[in-house]
C-alpha cells in the first residue's frame, strides 16, 4: 500500500483544512518546493496536491506552484481542484503532472472524465468526496444527492486509473479512517482506490492494510505528517514490514 503525502495549497503556501472548512485553515508551509522534496527525500514515491484556490474558485492561482514542484521533484506527482475543462486537464498534464483528479465534473459533466480518461489512459482519477455517503462538490461547499458507491460503480469501467476516496468527516481530524465506508467503495469499484481523510498514527495506517486484498492500494496523509504523528520514513517500512509477515504466515499456512 502506498503512502502518498499531501500538499495543499492555498494562495501558493502549504496547508490543512479542517474537515473542508476554509474559515479553519493551518498554515505549514510558505515554501512548497522545499516541502515536496523533504517528502521525496524521506521515501515518498507519490505526491499528491490539492489545489484549494482552484477547488473553492475555480481558477488557476497556484500553478506557478505545481510547474515548480513538478519540475524539482522525480517521483510523480498528481494533482486535483478545480479541474472542470478539458482544456484545464490538459494544461495540467503539460505542466508534468502524472494524474489529474476530476471531482465536480464527475458529476456534473461525466461524459468528460470518460474522454479525458480515453485521451490519456492511465493519467486520469476521479475524487469522490463524501459527507454521510454522499458527494460533496466544488470544494466541499456543496452537497449533491448523488451516492458515493453509485458514483464509483459509474466510473469503474471508464478507463480511470484509480479512485481516490475521502471522508469530509474525517478529513483533518486525525481520528482515523473510516473503515466501513472505505470498505463499501472498494467492494464498489473496479479500479484502484486511495483512501484519504482521518489518518491520524501509525495504527491507523496500519488499519487498512486488511482492504488492500480488496483494492485499496494507497492512502493519502496530510495533517498527520506535518503535526510529527506519523513518520513517513517510519511508516513505509512499517508496512513494509507489516506485508512481508502477512505474506509469510501465509506461506506457512500453506506449507
Amino acid at each position: 500500500m502506498e503512502i502518498i503525502p499531501a500538499i495543499d495549497l492555498l494562495d501558493g503556501a502549504c496547508v490543512r483544512l479542517h474537515q473542508g472548512d476554509y474559515d479553519q485553515v493551518t498554515r505549514f508551509s510558505e515554501d512548497p518546493v522545499a516541502q515536496a522534496l523533504s517528502w521525496q527525500s524521506q521515501g515518498a514515491t507519490r505526491l499528491h496536491l490539492v489545489d484549494l484556490d482552484g477547488a473553492k474558485r475555480g481558477e488557476p492561482i497556484n500553478d506557478a506552484a505545481v510547474r515548480a514542484i513538478t519540475a524539482a521533484l522525480d517521483i510523480p506527482v498528481q494533482l486535483g481542484g478545480g479541474v472542470r475543462s478539458l482544456e484545464r486537464a490538459e494544461e495540467l498534464i503539460a505542466c508534468g503532472l502524472d494524474r489529474v483528479i476530476l471531482g465536480t465534473v464527475a458529476i456534473e459533466q461525466p461524459e468528460l472524465v470518460q474522454e479525458l480518461a480515453q485521451r490519456h489512459p492511465g493519467r486520469i482519477v476521479v475524487g469522490i468526496d463524501a459527507n454521510d455517503g454522499r458527494v460533496a462538490t466544488r470544494g466541499w461547499i456543496e452537497q449533491s444527492d448523488v451516492l458515493a458507491t453509485d458514483l464509483a460503480k459509474q466510473f469503474s469501467a471508464a478507463g480511470i486509473a484509480a479512485i481516490i476516496t475521502t471522508d469530509i468527516a474525517t478529513d483533518g481530524t486525525l481520528a482515523g479512517p473510516n473503515l466501513e465506508a472505505l470498505r463499501t467503495m472498494a467492494q464498489c469499484s473496479a479500479v484502484p482506490v486511495i483512501a484519504s481523510g482521518g489518518i491520524g498514527c501509525m495504527a491507523d495506517l496500519l488499519s487498512l492494510l486488511p482492504l488492500e486484498p480488496l483494492g485499496v492500494t494507497g492512502v493519502i496523509v496530510g495533517r498527520a505528517l506535518y503535526d510529527g504523528r506519523v513518520d513517513l520514513a517510519e511508516a513505509i517500512a512499517a508496512l513494509g514490514e507489516a506485508r512481508l509477515q502477512d505474506v509469510t504466515a501465509v506461506a506457512a499456512d500453506i506449507a
